[in-house]
């Protein structure tokens, strides 16, 4: 900073205000100038409008005294003159806190007295013709608008004292000429006292302005000795000349720089940073950031850029402001840098954090969602096509539950490399989360090749895998997108994707779906069907069918297999294979459950001691310990034994045995209720849970039931492999789906015990069961 007294410490001199010569400390004043000319600049438009105001006010008082001829002509004048000075005043760049040249101001005396040389004609010409009264009004408009001109234009001294000299003159003139000597006397006094008014205002105004220039230098200054000692992160000082040369460069910054303290003075900073890329011409966007500010002479901090010290990358970051001369003139900058490597590094890391996955080290949802949206952007730029694929892992919980989470993340960590090497040029796949991935195809031009892609990434995802001595086998369903004809932007894309996804997943996984439209109208009707549902038990629309159970020898009626069924008044007799699948989706299928639960053993109260009846169960409901309640209610309220009640459940639920199923069957065995395990060998089988599990019956799916008919050996070994592990563990087996009497009679050889099917018996209405059950015997159809 300048050591000169500055206007805010002595009284401002008339000279300098005036800007008839320059300051003590020319920068400073500099900077006063450009205040003046701005808030000049922020007045135009009102003294555009007071001349303007005045000039009217004239035309009135004189009208029909003065010839039109004449005023109008002046009005012409005037309007001209004030036009063009509140252009130039407009036209101006200068900004508060920007620099301006002493000449600057100087200009604006010669636009001061052009406006008080086209109001002096009033006095001069209009005056002397004018009554005696009209001749006051008109003083009075130059009064005013000679007031307004010193407190308006106060910033802007040399224009208003130049507009008030002429305009002064001009009237005490006219005063001397006409004799009145008083009069001029007075006129030339008001003059006066409005210059000092105006004098007095802008000094006030210049001893703020200077004020807060003193108080910003010292915030800069303070700011900068701030980040030197006080912040770890700002190392040392650094200054240059107006050619961007380093001067008075402090030791640390040379140390910095890994060069001679002494030498380092003198040499360029940009080739200092640039290092080995002088030469060459690559410079980093930091650098060529850091030449624009120098060349534009503008203050910056936070600029970030990389600089080689001793062979290695380094991150600094610079701060600084412009340095003035004593005559105004630009002399440089000084600034802090510091070494900002490490903290680079930590942002780095984070930034990766946020945008890869953690275990598998691919891109997560932002960056896969990031990519696709930008993908979707240069499709749209050049008029190609963009593609997006989710990949969703098969029977992937089923290892999860079997051999545990750290099995399951170790599969998930090789699922990603393979992924990842069938990725080519243009296409870049991530982890959305669970078992879920995803792959952005930046160039789907060619739709062929994108569902050849889809298809090695099916078969290459489904092969053996070996992780920690387990041979693991899973699939890989996947859904398919293009852009911009299945979705205008990465959300719409992401969700037909996810719709095709779904029609995969419904297919039995294993396969690829590209995206229909219709998969839309599917959805739509799956929302509205969940929607229904939910208020299905309301209104009263389920209801239960029973299909009677038989002995296999005799034909002697044991029981019935309770079947939901849903007739919804909106979409009619909804099939279970639908509405079952979307209750257990929208987590409808306790309350539905337990209404089954209940509804089935009131009904089979009913009936003789002998007859049972079975409910199936799903596996979500027995991940409710709730269950179990719900089921003891039921038979205390209705009176049923327990024995009565069987439940069937699927293969299923043992992938489930780390949250609990396990523990709710036994609870509900130990109340003595039967236990039947449904669709045997459809699933996951396994020996082990038969052993540990005290189930009463298996029943064969009526899938091997038609082969055996059929003839096929498979299924006939399948049968009787059931048969005679059943009889080895005390369990009775019944035949699914038996509708003819060959059929019976196979699967009564073959060695079942009981038998359920179209040839005893279609699922029948709540009355026509109770009916069959009173009578005993099941007839044949």
């Amino acid at each position: 900073m300048s050591t000169q007294p500055s206007p805010s410490r002595v009284a401002v001199d008339l000279g300098p205000l005036l800007a008839l010569r320059e300051g003590t400390d020319p920068a400073e004043w500099s900077r006063i100038r450009a205040t003046q000319l701005a808030a000049g600049r922020q007045a135009a438009p009102l003294l555009f409008a007071a001349n303007l105001a005045g000039g009217v006010a004239m035309l009135l008082l004189t009208l029909g005294i003065v010839p039109v001829w004449q005023i109008a002509g002046w009005l012409a004048i005037l309007a001209a003159v004030a036009a063009t000075v509140a252009v130039r005043r407009l036209r101006t760049h200068h900004r508060s806190d920007g620099y301006a040249e002493i000449e600057a101001v100087r200009r604006t005396a010669w636009e001061g007295a052009a406006l008080g040389a086209a109001w002096a004609i009033v006095p001069l010409f209009f005056c002397p013709h004018l009554p005696a009264g009209i001749d006051a009004g008109a003083g009075m408009v130059l009064a005013v608008l000679t007031v307004a001109a010193a407190f308006s234009l106060a910033p802007l001294v040399l224009a208003t004292i130049g507009f008030l000299a002429v305009l002064g003159l001009a009237a005490a003139g006219q005063q001397v000429l006409d004799g009145h000597g008083a009069a001029a006397a007075g006129v030339a006094l008001f003059t006066l006292g409005q210059a000092a008014i105006c004098v007095t205002r802008a000094r006030g105004l210049v001893v703020l302005r200077a004020a807060e220039i003193a108080l910003e230098e010292r915030d800069e200054t303070v700011s900068l000795l701030l980040r030197e000692f006080e912040d770890h992160t700002a190392d040392w000082l650094w200054e240059t000349d107006a050619a961007r040369r380093v001067v008075k460069a402090s030791p640390r910054f040379a140390v910095a720089c890994g060069l001679d303290p002494v030498g380092i003075n003198g040499m360029s900073l940009l080739q200092i940073l640039a290092g080995p890329s002088w030469d060459s011409g690559r410079f980093a966007p930091g650098l060529r950031a850091l030449a624009e500010k120098l060349k534009a002479r503008e203050s910056f901090r936070d600029l970030r850029l990389p600089v080689i010290i001793d062979g290695q990358e380094r991150w600094w970051e610079l701060a600084a402001s412009p340095r003035y001369g004593e005559g105004g003139q630009f002399a440089g900058f000084r600034g802090v840098g510091s070494d900002v490597t490490e903290q680079r590094a930590s942002s780095d890391k984070i930034a990766r954090l946020a945008r890869y996955d953690t275990l598998t080290e691919l891109p997560n949802r932002l960056l896969i969602n990031e990519s696709l949206a930008r993908a979707m952007a240069d499709a749209e730029r050049w008029g190609s096509r963009s593609a997006f694929m989710l990949i969703d892992l098969d029977r992937f919980k089923a290892v999860n539950d079997t051999l545990g989470h750290l099995v399951g993340d170790r599969l998930l960590v090789r699922v990603a490399e393979r992924l990842a090497q069938l990725m080519g040029e243009g296409s870049m796949c991530g982890r959305l989360g669970g078992d879920e991935f995803a792959v952005v195809v930046s160039d789907a031009s060619d739709p062929n090749l994108v569902e050849r892609q889809a298809h090695r990434i099916i078969e290459t995802l489904s092969r053996p895998y070996e992780v920690d001595g387990n041979t693991l086998h899973i699939g890989a369903s996947v859904g398919l997108a293009i852009g911009p004809r299945d979705g205008r932007t990465a959300e719409m894309l992401i969700r037909s994707a996810d719709l095709a996804l779904y029609r995969s997943k419904d297919a039995g996984g294993g396969v690829f779906h590209a995206y229909e439209p219709k998969l839309h109208a599917e959805a739509e009707e799956r929302r509205l069907l969940e929607m229904a549902l939910r208020t299905a038990l309301e209104r009263g629309e389920l209801h239960l069918a029973y299909q009677p159970v038989v002995d296999a020898g005799t034909g002697q009626l044991t029981g019935f297999e309770a079947l939901l069924r849903w007739h919804s008044a909106e979409f009619g007799n909804v099939s279970p294979a639908k509405f079952i699948p979307l209750a257990e989706e929208a987590r409808l299928i306790a309350p539905i459950g337990a209404w089954v639960v209940r509804t089935a053993c009131a009904e089979a109260a009913r009936w003789p001691g002998h007859v049972r009846v079975a409910v199936n169960v799903s596996p979500d409901q027995l991940q409710d310990a709730g269950f179990v309640t719900t089921v003891t209610q039921a038979l205390a309220t209705t009176g049923l034994p327990a024995e009565r009640l069987e439940l069937e459940v699927t293969e299923s639920v043992f992938m489930h045995e780390g949250t609990g199923a396990v523990r709710v069957l036994e609870r509900l065995l130990d109340l003595g209720v039967r236990l039947s395990l449904d669709d045997f060998g459809t699933g996951y089988s396994s020996l082990g849970y038969l052993s540990r599990t005290r189930f009463s019956s298996i029943k064969i799916d009526r899938s091997f039931v038609q082969a055996a008919a059929k003839g096929e050996r498979e299924a006939l070994a399948i049968i009787r492999a059931v048969v005679a592990l059943a009889r080895s563990l005390g369990m009775a087996t019944t035949a699914e789906g038996v509708e003819t009497q060959a059929e019976h009679r196979m699967v009564e050889e073959l060695g079942c015990t009981k038998v359920q099917g179209y040839f005893f018996g279609r699922p029948l209405p709540v009355e026509e069961a109770r009916a069959l059950a009173n009578r005993r015997i099941a007839h044949a159809a």
